[in-house]
């Protein structure tokens, strides 16, 4: 295989192994509702309907980078989706390690890096959107 082929499906498992963890996240969201997150986001002087952005950042977001659309777009919301859930819910946390000796926002860390690579990168050869565009 070419490097460049190496390259674009190292492109599509990052794409579909960030786009389908933080996809689990919206749907959990779109089935079982965002007043949590609403609460978060009005104890933090703001109005409640930003809370719905979040699905933006974990349904809308993802399903461009799994398709391989809009690609460099849908990694931007990652980032600004994770930005703001670690500043709204896992502020205190950022300076904290597990019990296991990991980071305590790893998950969230994996997340916000993964789609700012995403952003980065684009979305490769494998992708509806392939390299066509500027978002892509």
């Amino acid at each position: 295989m070419s490097p460049n082929t190496l390259d674009d499906l190292g492109k599509l498992v990052l794409r579909l192994s960030l786009g389908v963890f933080l996809l689990m996240h919206g749907l959990s969201k779109l089935m079982n509702g965002i007043s949590g997150i609403e609460g978060m986001v009005v104890a933090a002087g703001m109005p409640a309907f930003f809370a719905w952005a979040v699905y933006l950042g974990e349904v809308v977001a993802p399903i461009l980078i799994i398709l391989g659309i809009y690609t460099r777009l849908g990694g931007w919301l990652v980032v600004a989706n994770m930005v703001v859930a670690i500043a709204l819910a896992h502020s205190s946390q950022i300076f904290q390690l597990a019990s296991s000796g990991a980071w305590q926002l790893e998950h969230q860390g994996l997340l916000l890096f993964g789609g700012l690579a995403i952003a980065l990168l684009g979305a490769g050869r494998y992708a509806i959107g392939a390299r066509g565009g500027r978002w892509n």
